[in-house]
């Protein structure tokens, strides 16, 4: 049997925290020793008004059940007043879990600039503002974790969802570098695309689909990566409902033509069945194996 997975002496700020995902995962976090800087706006789902009493009753909450947690009710574009609030309260900050979101769904044709804005400022603005103002904190203690969060929608596209797919995505790049920078200074970060039920999904699944999908069954993976014997850094995973999954890129092995002769479109288009076949498909995952193929063509060993 593995043992517990604590979290004793380590600081944990979670974004969006007052409900669904955000809520069961600080609730976890606490009972297994951490202190939490429970942060939501306390808005609704389309970013609208404000509130203290979703991150009020997740601080109770945990305190209640004998845990440490403090409330902080800034947005998360103002992300340096989040890490500020777990400095001043426990003086320093071990994990972020940037797990905030609002929804503003419209097909593209019918997509408003504040639609747009609204979206990338809550999601890919308010991720990078919490985790810039960490950064420096991990790098200075030689420790951290950054858990962010995407969805289905960021890593397929959907209708309707051109605003929140663009900053979904963005996060898997987003976490992907920092999994680079700050593997040396024991940083590591990965990405999540949750499946559960909370106050976005309830809007477009049907009510009893909504409540089978528990934010608990998402929680353990969460915690999981963020542990401090966690080995995975910038891993993408699927979760929900009890199902867990790892993601990668799959890539066809390509057609060579000569990097000497003239290349024309005629020649790509006879080619194209090849261009698209997977058999033997490899599974790129860094920058160097993008231009592994492409200097081995040029006759370059890299």
């Amino acid at each position: 049997m593995t043992d517990e997975i604590r979290f004793d002496n380590q600081v944990v700020v979670i974004t969006g925290a007052g409900a669904g995902l955000g809520r069961s995962h600080a609730l976890e976090f606490a009972r297994r020793g951490a202190s939490v800087v429970v942060n939501d706006l306390g808005g609704g789902g389309r970013g609208e008004g404000k509130s203290s009493e979703a991150a009020d009753s997740v601080v109770k909450e945990i305190i209640q059940a004998g845990g440490e947690a403090v409330a902080n009710y800034d947005s998360v574009e103002n992300g340096e007043a989040i890490i500020r609030t777990a400095l001043d309260n426990f003086d320093r900050v071990d994990v972020v879990v940037n797990n905030a979101g609002i929804l503003r769904d419209a097909s593209f044709a019918k997509m408003t600039d504040e639609d747009w804005d609204l979206i990338y400022r809550v999601h890919a603005l308010g991720a990078f503002k919490v985790t810039k103002a960490a950064w420096p904190i991990m790098l200075k203690q030689g420790y951290g974790r950054i858990l962010n969060t995407t969805s289905a929608a960021g890593i397929y596209g959907n209708f309707g969802q051109a605003n929140y797919s663009f900053a979904k995505r963005g996060l898997i790049g987003f976490t992907n570098t920092l999994a680079i920078e700050g593997a040396r200074k024991g940083i590591k970060a990965n990405v999540i695309a949750p499946v559960a039920g909370s106050r976005l999904t309830e809007s477009i699944l049907p009510k009893e689909v909504t409540e089978a999908l528990k934010p608990e069954f998402v929680t353990p993976l969460v915690i999981k990566l963020c542990a401090s014997d966690s080995e995975d850094n910038g891993s993408l995973f699927e979760v929900g409902a009890g199902w867990i999954s790892k993601l990668r890129w799959e890539r066809s092995k390509g057609v060579c033509f000569s990097p000497t002769e003239e290349l024309t479109a005629e020649q790509v288009a006879t080619a194209w069945s090849e261009v698209g076949d997977f058999t033997n498909a490899d599974h790129p995952d860094n920058v160097q194996d993008t231009f592994g193929p492409v200097f081995a063509n040029l006759g370059i060993e890299l």
